[in-house]
Formats: structure tokens, C-alpha cells, sequence
């Protein structure tokens, strides 16, 4: 087999970076100018494009950059002699001797972040551009290559689960039978090990199990890690685990998991221009026959109501239009996205909290239990809503006869100041 790493690299589209990168991954569907006009049976079928926006961010930029090279380097080093000496010692694990692991892991890491952020919107359009879905064809030797496979973490953290589906993706691919075969020899998981180590290291670049949460809350948790190391070592491929917070604190346990959930950590957008520019750019997309202008106003409400998550911004956008068009109020403002909130987002509420609240202070006196304190606010344009705020606290501790300042504190910035 070839040893020149360019060969490989000249395989693959090519690696894209800066503004070049941001245009490629930017989803903005068409938008018909004309739509407020149309009946309004269309329009709401037309309101689901909301869900097909993608505006790329730091995280998405990372994202590609760190799945591009990861692929890139596991693809090098299939060109390897140490891979054609590690397919041996895979054949005689097939056949029930012992065997070592020559060709060593690649890389493994995780991107783990808060869910509804786009990670696997992220993922997803990143593999788009590295040629997810094509196959590169290997003359010396003859060899199929498939760029990605993306599993799902079985929800029970099953090894023999996760290791057929691995079979099945490639069968997908490579119109292959190694899945039906696995089933028919009844392979045991030690034989399928062996079986899936030798498939990825012929035919796969970069493995992604999707879903890696799942382990924290399983008995098999760590028998599904270790699985997947004793893959890495024998494969020599790249393997990413995408995941939310919980899967952070079950690779924190032991120093050899944390070691293998090095890589990307991402949270909700704080309050700055890339959380602006997002909303910009969804707000415009209205279906009402009376749109709006995004304001100040309705960018801190959104951001206070979703907690910087995008997802969150982009339901509430889609729910307040489409309750506007049923209810023939045919604006989107604050009263409809209040209702969405309300009547759609229920569930929701306990966990939404901003990563970053835009600054606010409130100094408050104690006049007495029951009473209310003297309020002053130093950035009076911050949230629009904190008059609304603290009024209803009021109003429920004169109800429920609490000290309003514990309530006030949970909401905002408070400091007592002795009179």
C-alpha cells in the first residue's frame, strides 16, 4: 500500500477554515418575500423551515476542524505496515488465539455539551462537508473507505448491541453482509470485538457514537468504554463520543476514562453577538401577515425565556407565529411569544437558566418582615420584563407573607444594605 500521506489527503475534500468554512456550513432557506399573503394553510406549512436554519458558531467551527483531522489521520494510517501486521493478529482472534494490539488508538475524544445547542446539527453538517457519504476506493491494495460511521449508544450500553449496529452501518455503505454474518455464526461479544476491529480497521475512518450519556446512568457503562478502547487499540481508528453533561461526570471517575473523554466542551450561548446574530437571522423568517422588526426588547426576552439555547429560541419563534396565525392575531411580539412560552414550553421552564443574565443590581433594605424593600436598579434597560419581575414577587409575599428578599434574590443581583 501507498506510504505517501498526500495521497490521502488529496482523497478528501479539501479543509476548509475562516469565511470559506462559516458560507459552507450556513443553511438559510429560501424566503418568499410574498408569503404574508398566502392562505394560511400554507403558511404554516411553510413555518417548519424555521427547523432547517443553521447558523454556524465557534462551536460549529471547532467542530469540523477537530472531525477533519481526526478522520484524516486514522485514513493515514491505514497506508501503515504496522496495519497490515494488526489485521494478522485481528485474523487470529477470529480464530480464538492470542492476540495483541499493534497499530495503537488513533484518537479518541468526546464533544459534550448542554442538549439543544446543535452539537449533532453541528456534527452532521460538518460530516456533509468531508465527504460523509461518498466512499474512497484504495487501488494497492484494493480497499473500499468509508470517511464516517455515526452509531448510536445503545440505551442499556450494551457492547454486542453497539458492536452489530457498527456492522450494520457498514453494510448500509458498503452493501456488505458482514451484520447478517455476525448474526448467523451467533458471535459471541469477544468474537465480535475481534470481527468489528478488523472491519474498521479495513474500511472505516472515523467512528461517532452519538448518544455517549447513556452510560452513565447503565451497569455496562464502563464495559461499553473499555469495548470501545480495546477497539481503538486493535483498529487504530478515530472514535468521538458526542454526548450531554452527564456523560462528563462518568468519565470523571477514573483517571483512564477521563483520559479517553479529552476534546470539546460546549454550553449555552451567553448573551453576546453570536446569540444576537442567531435570533437576527431566525427572526426574520415570519409567516404572520404582519411582521415585525426584531428589537432590543424582543432579544433579551428571547434570551431570558431560552437560556441561550438555540433550539429553545427556535421553537418559541415557530410556536408563537403558528399560535398567531391560528388565533388571527397575525403578529409576532411579545404577547404571542408570552403564550408559546406558557402554553408549549410548560415542561421546559425549571430548566431553562441563562449562562450569562445581562447585568442588573438591585439594592434592597430590609424595612421589616412582610415589607417591601426599597428598589433601585442600576441599568434600567436591561430587562424590560424586571418591572413585571419584581412586582409579581411583591405581590406574592404579601399573599403568602414571605420576606421578599430571599425571592428577589433568586431571580436577580441583591444586596442588603444595613439602615
Amino acid at each position: 500500500m501507498t506510504t505517501n500521506p498526500l495521497d490521502m489527503i488529496n482523497r478528501l475534500p479539501p479543509m476548509l477554515a475562516g469565511d470559506a468554512l462559516k458560507n459552507a456550513l450556513k443553511v438559510c432557506p429560501a424566503f418568499d418575500d410574498g408569503i404574508a399573503q398566502m392562505p394560511q394553510a400554507l403558511r404554516l406549512m411553510r413555518l417548519s423551515q424555521l427547523y432547517d436554519i443553521f447558523v454556524p458558531s465557534r462551536m460549529a467551527e471547532e467542530i469540523y476542524s477537530k472531525l477533519y483531522l481526526a478522520m484524516l489521520r486514522s485514513l493515514q494510517k491505514k497506508e501503515t505496515a504496522d496495519a497490515t501486521a494488526q489485521s494478522y493478529e485481528n485474523h487470529r482472534a477470529l480464530c480464538g488465539f492470542n492476540y495483541r494490539g499493534i497499530i495503537g488508538g488513533a484518537d479518541s475524544f468526546t464533544i459534550i455539551g448542554t442538549s439543544g445547542i446543535g452539537k449533532s446539527t453541528a456534527v452532521s453538517r460538518a460530516l456533509s462537508l468531508m465527504g460523509q457519504h461518498g466512499i474512497i476506493e484504495v487501488e494497492t491494495p484494493y480497499q473500499k473507505l468509508i470517511p464516517c460511521i455515526v452509531v448510536q449508544c445503545p440505551y442499556d450500553s450494551s457492547v454486542k448491541g453497539m458492536l452489530l449496529e457498527i456492522l450494520r452501518k457498514v453494510d448500509e455503505v458498503l452493501d456488505s453482509t458482514y451484520y447478517a454474518s455476525a448474526l448467523r455464526a451467533r458471535a459471541t461479544t469477544d468474537m465480535l470485538i475481534g470481527t468489528v476491529s478488523q472491519v474498521a480497521l479495513n474500511h472505516i475512518g472515523l467512528l461517532l457514537v452519538d448518544e455517549i450519556q447513556n452510560v452513565a446512568n447503565s451497569k455496562n457503562g464502563k464495559s461499553l468504554i473499555g469495548a470501545l478502547t480495546q477497539l481503538i487499540n486493535n483498529s487504530g481508528i478515530s472514535i468521538g463520543m458526542i454526548g450531554t453533561p452527564e456523560s462528563a461526570v462518568f468519565f470523571e471517575q477514573a483517571a483512564h476514562l477521563a483520559r479517553r473523554s479529552v476534546g470539546l466542551n460546549f454550553s449555552a450561548l451567553p448573551y453576546e453577538e453570536e446569540f444576537k446574530e442567531f435570533c437576527s437571522i431566525v427572526y426574520a423568517y415570519q409567516y404572520v401577515k404582519h411582521p415585525s422588526p426584531l428589537t432590543e426588547k424582543e432579544l433579551l426576552w428571547l434570551y431570558g425565556h431560552s437560556g441561550g439555547v438555540v433550539a429553545v429560541v427556535v421553537t418559541l419563534l415557530h410556536d408563537a407565529q403558528e399560535i398567531a396565525i391560528l388565533s388571527g392575531r397575525e403578529c409576532l411580539n411579545i404577547e404571542t411569544l408570552h403564550l408559546a412560552y406558557e402554553q408549549r414550553l410548560s415542561m421546559l421552564h425549571s430548566y431553562i437558566h441563562p449562562s450569562v443574565t445581562p447585568k442588573r443590581t438591585v439594592h434592597a433594605s430590609r424595612t421589616g418582615k412582610g415589607k417591601t424593600p426599597a428598589v433601585a436598579e442600576t441599568d434600567a434597560s436591561a430587562i424590560d420584563t424586571s418591572e413585571d419581575l419584581i412586582s409579581r414577587l411583591v405581590q406574592k409575599a404579601k399573599e403568602e407573607n414571605l420576606d421578599i428578599v430571599p425571592l428577589l434574590a433568586k431571580h436577580i443581583s441583591v444586596t442588603e444594605v444595613q439602615i
